[in-house]
């Protein structure tokens, strides 16, 4: 479902939308390195001019952006602030039940007009010179607008309807609100396609309840984790949690779906269906030489939320959006880039509101997986960072990303492939415009 957004006509400048920047942006000169999504040049990540220009082609670009979920705007005059990019950003939902999203910045002096991360008004009132505005972002009123005894205020000429703020254009899918700068951005299920909003209904389509929430602060540049997320390869190397106690390797049945433009993914795994293969043992994973076995084993046990025994799945959306199911725990992730070499990281826990108290408990249990001390997640705040660490300085050099061929392309019987990653590469140069 898609809402529709105010007359732009009104809309105010959107930051970073100054010439200079926007000037500084459109002269950076790369070319991208033969061999396609398959190479990526390490400037990408920590050249300052290209990352500005990510900001206006790719968060302010034709691209939807995740922003709340519809949970958080439930009733009436309830506000979430959130970004796009760096941009703040404002969602509501007004007396009518219809879901707003504008810039938090107000149309007098650019101040922040919402400070707190979520609440319930029935208008928006910015602290520094109390001008009042619709749960729409339209401008209701201007304190003094007349004068004070017949003096001072506004001139005749000022008209309430000239200002607002600027208004997001707004959809919504499966509970999850997405939002948009541009006008070329097409309708959101077109941009998901087909097999990537059906997944994503299925976890996420049903009456949601959020358990938890929190954020880290990570050193790295954002496209890392959206590198690190699309990376099945790693999975059951770096986290020895899933291998030590089978919860997902790369022995069991599962696969890669990449969508049609090939900038979203999906990645699952069926727990029921691992056999004892020798690869881990022959290439001598230091977390399958062992058996162990865990003091509190509750933490593993799951019920069958779903008829297609996928016990673990991985779901990412271009640019910053993670839907993650791991035996009953469901979260989203996304990312909110803070610099060049930093990213906040955002997780939101979530169950059914159809869920029996036992069903929560073990959702809530089995949320220590992941997170930023999760027993499985622990890990990608480090590794992202040595890798922005080691290729600080190597401008010149490109990673390599072959694992299971060149092409970007689905795989239903291996996850032993970096085609989700290179899905990724493939719609950044894209959205970027890099040509080799």
């Amino acid at each position: 479902m898609e809402t529709a957004h105010s007359d732009p006509r009104h809309a105010h400048a959107c930051p970073g939308h100054a010439t200079a920047e926007a000037d500084a942006a459109s002269t950076v000169d790369m070319r991208w390195p033969e061999g396609g999504a398959a190479r990526v040049p390490y400037r990408v990540f920590s050249d300052e001019a290209i990352y500005q220009m990510e900001q206006q082609k790719i968060f302010r670009g034709p691209v939807w952006n995740y922003l709340c979920l519809e949970v958080e705007v439930r009733n009436p005059g309830d506000i979430k602030t959130t970004w796009i990019g760096e941009t703040p950003i404002i969602v509501t939902r007004d007396d009518n039940g219809v879901v707003h999203a504008m810039v938090n910045r107000c149309a007098h002096k650019g101040a922040l007009v919402v400070l707190k991360d979520h609440d319930n008004k029935p208008s928006l009132t910015c602290v520094y010179h109390a001008w009042n505005y619709r749960l729409d972002g339209t401008l209701r009123s201007v304190v003094f607008q007349k004068g004070v005894k017949g003096k001072g205020g506004m001139p005749e000429t000022f008209d309430t309807a000239q200002h607002r703020l600027q208004p997001v254009r707004v959809a919504m899918v499966a509970g999850i609100v997405f939002g948009t700068f541009s006008d070329d951005t097409p309708p959101l299920e077109e941009y998901l396609g087909e097999r990537i909003t059906a997944f994503l209904k299925r976890n996420m389509d049903h009456p949601l309840k959020i358990l938890g929430t929190h954020s880290q602060m990570i050193h790295n540049n954002w496209k890392l984790y959206c590198e690190n997320v699309r990376d099945s390869y790693h999975a059951t190397l770096l986290h020895t949690f899933y291998t030590t106690f089978k919860v997902n390797r790369l022995d069991m049945d599962g696969g890669i779906i990449l969508s049609e433009k090939k900038w979203h993914h999906i990645s699952y795994s069926k727990r029921a269906t691992l056999e004892a293969a020798a690869e881990y043992q022959d290439a001598k994973v230091h977390s399958a030489q062992y058996n162990s076995a865990l003091d509190g084993p509750e933490l593993l046990k799951a019920w069958e939320g779903f008829d297609d025994q996928i016990t673990h799945s991985i779901q990412t959306i271009f640019p910053t959006l993670v839907s993650q199911l791991t035996l009953n725990s469901l979260a989203v992730r996304f990312v909110v880039p803070r610099g060049v070499d930093k990213t906040e990281l955002f997780w939101v826990f979530l169950g059914y509101e159809t869920d029996t108290p036992e069903q929560e408990k073990m959702r809530v249990m089995q949320a220590n997986l992941t997170g930023a001390a999760g027993l499985v997640a622990l890990e990608d705040g480090c590794i992202n960072n040595f890798v922005q660490r080691g290729t600080h300085g190597s401008a010149d050099v490109n990673s390599f990303i072959e694992m299971g061929g060149t092409l970007a392309e689905s795989n239903e019987s291996s996850r032993a492939t970096e085609a989700a990653v290179r899905g990724f590469w493939h719609g950044y140069k894209t959205i970027m415009g890099f040509h080799e």
